[in-house]
C-alpha cells in the first residue's frame, strides 16, 4: 500500500499516479494537475475537503490546516453545543479523522440504547387475507377488481424499524466497512449493529437522507442520528475502473465551520433556528426569480434585521475584492439592510469595513482565529455575537 499524506489547500508537486489513481482523486475533489515538463508525475492540491480516501493499492490522507483537535470541537459543538465536551471523541487521534470520530458516535449510540432501542409507527401498504388498519378502496377495485380477499390495506406498524434507527444503521456499516485500526472500535460497532438486527440495512443517497421529527419522546436520539447523518454524508464507497475498490471518509470543512459559526452564534445570542436562519432564501428581483441564500440572518417583526456570511476559506485579498464581497452585498440588498457582515476563518484577527458607494450599503470583514483554545473560540464568538447586535441595533434604528 502506498502511504500519501496531504494538506487542505497545500499543493504537493510530482506524485507519480496511474489513469485509475488520477481519476479517482479527480472524483474525491482533488485538484490533479500534470507536473510541468515530467511525464507520469502530478501536483497534488487539496480543497477544503478533510480525511481518508484509498483506491486499489493507494491510501491517501488530507489532513487539515488546523489541528484535529479543534475540528473534532467545531464538529461536536456544533452537533451538541449543550454537552459538548462529553462527546466521546478521541481527541488524541493526531492522524486519522475516522479514528477519531468512531469513538463519539458509539458513545453517542450507547447513550441513545439506554432506554432500548426507540420504537414508533410506520405507514405499511399491503395485500392482507383480512381486513387491518384502512381499506385502500381505489386500488382493490384497480388491482384487484373489487374482488377479496386478498385486501389492499394501509396500516400504521408499531415497530423499531424507523427511520433513526435506520439512519443509525447505515452509519455503523459504513464504518465496519472502513480499514479502523482499532479492534475494540471494531467489536463496538459489530455488537451495536447487532441490536439493530431487526432494522432494515438501507442504503441512503446523500442528497435525500430523511428528515426526522424531534420531540420530548425521541430528543435523546438526536445527536446519535445527527452524528449518523454527518458520517453517511462523509463515507463512500464505490468500485471504480473495472473490480479496484474505492472507498473515502471526507468531511467538507466549509461546511463544518460555517455550522458550528451558526450554532455557536444561536447559542451566544440566545436565539432558535426560527429566528436565526442558516441558508435562508431572499430574493434580488421584483419577479422574485433570482435567489440568494446568506449563511446567517436573523428574522424579527416580520423582516430581516441582519444578515451575514460565513467564509472557511484563508483571508486572501484577491477575494476579499471579488466574489465574497459581491455575494454579501447581494444579501444587504436582498434583505434592504444597510450592513453585512463577512466572518473568515483566519488566525489574523483582523477587522475591515467597506462603504459601497452609490447604494448605501456598509460590508464589514471580520475573522474568527480557530487556532486557540475551545473556551476562547467560544470567546471570540461572544464578542462576535454583540457585533451582530450593534450592527442590527443600527438597522433597526435606521429603519425607525
Amino acid at each position: 500500500m502506498r502511504n500519501l499524506t496531504l494538506e487542505e489547500y497545500k499543493p504537493k508537486y510530482g506524485i507519480e499516479l496511474s489513469v485509475e489513481e488520477r481519476d479517482f482523486l479527480r472524483d474525491c475533489k482533488i485538484e490533479v494537475a500534470p507536473t510541468q515538463g515530467a511525464q507520469g508525475l502530478y501536483d497534488l492540491t487539496p480543497g477544503s475537503w478533510i480525511g481518508a480516501l484509498s483506491s486499489g493499492s493507494l491510501a491517501v490522507e488530507i489532513r487539515p490546516k488546523i489541528s484535529l483537535d479543534r475540528v473534532m470541537f467545531l464538529i461536536s459543538y456544533a452537533l451538541d453545543p449543550k454537552r459538548w465536551r462529553d462527546t466521546g471523541f478521541d481527541f488524541g487521534v493526531e492522524d486519522s479523522l475516522v479514528e477519531a470520530v468512531v469513538p463519539g458516535f458509539m458513545r453517542q449510540v450507547r447513550r441513545a440504547f439506554r432506554r432500548g432501542v426507540l420504537q414508533g409507527y410506520r405507514v405499511e401498504e399491503d395485500a392482507l387475507a383480512t381486513v387491518r388498519g384502512r381499506i385502500r378502496f381505489d386500488d382493490q377495485i384497480r388491482h384487484r377488481f373489487g374482488i377479496a380477499p386478498p385486501i389492499e390495506v394501509r396500516y400504521d406498524e408499531f415497530t423499531e424499524d424507523i427511520d433513526p434507527n435506520r439512519l443509525i444503521k447505515a452509519a455503523i456499516r459504513r464504518l465496519r466497512r472502513m480499514p479502523l485500526r482499532s479492534q475494540s472500535a471494531r467489536n463496538l460497532l459489530r455488537e451495536f449493529d447487532g441490536a439493530l438486527a431487526s432494522v432494515s440495512a438501507v442504503e441512503y443517497h446523500l442528497a435525500r437522507l430523511p428528515a426526522i421529527t424531534w420531540t420530548p419522546l425521541n430528543s435523546h436520539y438526536r445527536p446519535a442520528v445527527e452524528l449518523a447523518k454527518l458520517i453517511l454524508q462523509s463515507c463512500s464507497f464505490e468500485l471504480r475502473h473495472g473490480r479496484v475498490r474505492s472507498t473515502s471518509f471526507l468531511v467538507d470543512m466549509n461546511r463544518v465551520f460555517e455550522d458550528f459559526v451558526v450554532t455557536a452564534l444561536r447559542e451566544a445570542l440566545g436565539l432558535t433556528m426560527h429566528t436565526l436562519r442558516q441558508g435562508a432564501t431572499l430574493h434580488l428581483d421584483r419577479a422574485n426569480q433570482i435567489d440568494v441564500r446568506p449563511d446567517l440572518s436573523w428574522w424579527e417583526a416580520g423582516r430581516y434585521r441582519f444578515v451575514g456570511d460565513v467564509k472557511y476559506k484563508r483571508l486572501d485579498a484577491g477575494e476579499i475584492k471579488h466574489a465574497d464581497l459581491y455575494q454579501l452585498l447581494s444579501y444587504a440588498i436582498a434583505a434592504d439592510l444597510p450592513r453585512a457582515l463577512l466572518i473568515y476563518a483566519s488566525e489574523k484577527r483582523e477587522r475591515s469595513e467597506h462603504e459601497i458607494v452609490h447604494v448605501g450599503k456598509e460590508l464589514t470583514i471580520t475573522t474568527l482565529d480557530l487556532e486557540g483554545t475551545p473556551d476562547e473560540i467560544l470567546g471570540q464568538i461572544g464578542r462576535l455575537a454583540e457585533q451582530i447586535k450593534d450592527i442590527k441595533s443600527e438597522a433597526r434604528d435606521r429603519a425607525a
